[in-house]
């Protein structure tokens, strides 16, 4: 610990920040082909079926958020109490996380298979694409429980001190996927539920591989039976504490409905299974940029914490040129080569014209967007939480969806691309002013200490 304490705060903040960023590349890269595979694969079905998965998308991202409320709150308490040496209560914790995920993902798995025609209806399902949506939603629900003790708790693995085990846990789920996609999609002939299958299952994979390192001797804390009952006191601390992706991660569910149900009536089933593609381009390649925020902010943090401004800012210049750079070489090939990405989810004419055309439009100003994506991660590594959440709902909340139901009225479907476009721009701006007011505070705060160390360190000198 104090070796890594050492590089944290002496290694060159270049190096240092390739050493954090690219396992964090690779693991958000590989966590992303999951849901990636599917819509490759299931394109080749067809158009209603690419739809089917992006109508059913807001259900799963409510999965995941419910995922992540327990995962990433139970993570930073265990990391807490591994912290204080009190392993017995981040065992107490490791057991009400597994006990409380459980609960919850089957309580969505039965609200979910009782609901699942009226809510996939309020998700903008037609007559000709409900049955697609169906089938995937169906036997996504009956894997929930493996999603949330698979994907929620391996936030805990590398928490509690294992993030090279995290990876692999993954990288195992998403191998199985990308290996039965195909088979049971194609081979066993079983269509968009095929889909579904090889994903709870790759997913089932990786829940019993998280249980098997807590029951193993190489874990900090293992599962104690006694430690499996719910305590109150846990279960607020949880909640508390994973509240706040859990709300990021809602309002994304809210937005992708109201996006559904425009696309649906001003562009038809197509439109939404182009809104399908174009959010799968944009995981694929924007995933690099959020890998590099997360190798960033314990940096930040720690040299933060530090009284390190200088550092502080030199990584944040880097992370701010990285994150421009992989959002322009996105911008480029986008506005080049639509077509040709478009291409890779489908081969039907109507669905790539659509998809290629939105895809222009919606992700316009990607070269703006990395000071969203910095200034939110940055103001987060600091623990100004306020400004974080702030930046992080600006997009989505306060301007996407005001957008998606006005713009559309005025422009048709291009007023659904706009609504993007625009809500971009605006939010860009505003982090924009952010991150400088961001660097000037940083430049007093630096300026401030060495004020106040400098009599002192030359009495030393002297001395």
């Amino acid at each position: 610990m104090e070796a890594n304490k050492d590089i944290l705060i002496t290694m060159p903040v270049s190096r240092l920040l390739l050493k954090f960023s690219l396992p964090a590349i690779g693991g958000m890269i590989v966590n992303s082909l999951y849901n990636l595979m599917d819509r490759i694969f299931v394109g080749r079905i067809g158009g209603l079926a690419m739809t089917g998965i992006g109508l059913s998308l807001p259900f799963m991202m409510m999965l995941s958020a419910v995922s992540s409320l327990v995962g990433i709150g139970a993570s930073a308490l265990i990391s807490i109490k591994l912290g204080e040496n009190n392993k017995d209560e981040a065992k107490g914790l490791l057991g009400n996380a597994i006990t409380l995920v459980t609960g919850l993902m089957l309580l969505m798995t039965l609200l979910g298979l009782i609901f699942k025609i009226p809510i996939l209806k309020a998700f903008g399902a037609s007559e000709a694409t409900l049955p697609y949506a169906v089938d995937y939603m169906t036997v996504i629900l009956y894997g929930a429980v493996f999603q949330g003790i698979g994907t929620g708790l391996v936030n805990v693995v590398r928490a509690a001190g294992h993030p090279v085990k995290s990876m692999v846990i993954v990288c195992v789920g998403t191998v199985i996927n990308i290996i039965l996609d195909p088979i049971l999609i194609f081979t066993l002939d079983m269509g968009i539920s095929g889909a579904a299958w090889a994903t709870i299952i790759a997913q089932l994979v990786t829940s019993v591989m998280v249980l098997q390192h807590f029951l193993s001797k190489k874990s900090q804390i293992k599962i104690v039976m006694n430690k499996l009952k719910l305590r109150l006191v846990a279960i607020k601390s949880i909640l508390s504490i994973g509240f706040a992706p859990f709300a990021m991660q809602l309002s994304s569910v809210v937005v992708s409905i109201i996006s559904n149900n425009a696309l649906k009536i001003y562009g038809g089933d197509a439109a939404i299974g182009a809104m399908t593609i174009i959010n799968a381009v944009m995981v694929l390649f924007l995933m690099s940029a959020m890998g590099v925020t997360q190798g960033a902010a314990p940096i930040i943090g720690f040299n933060f914490g530090a009284k390190r401004f200088d550092r502080v800012k030199q990584v944040l210049k880097l992370e701010l040129i990285a994150v421009s750079s992989i959002c322009t070489i996105t911008f480029i090939l986008v506005q080049a080569f639509p077509v040709m990405l478009s291409g890779i989810f489908t081969s039907e004419p109507e669905l790539i014209a659509k998809a290629s055309t939105g895809m222009r439009l919606f992700l316009l100003m990607l070269p703006l967007i990395s000071a969203q994506i910095v200034g939110a991660s940055y103001f987060q590594a600091i623990g100004e939480a306020k400004k974080a959440t702030f930046l992080g709902l600006l997009r989505q909340v306060f301007l996407l969806i005001p957008l998606l139901l006005i713009l559309p009225h005025f422009l048709g479907l291009n007023g659904v691309w706009g609504a993007g476009t625009l809500s971009d721009l605006i939010s860009s701006l505003i982090a924009i002013v952010s991150l400088k007011s961001a660097f000037n505070h940083l430049s007093k705060l630096e300026n401030d200490y060495r004020s106040a160390h400098i009599i002192p360190l030359q009495q030393n000198i002297v001395i």
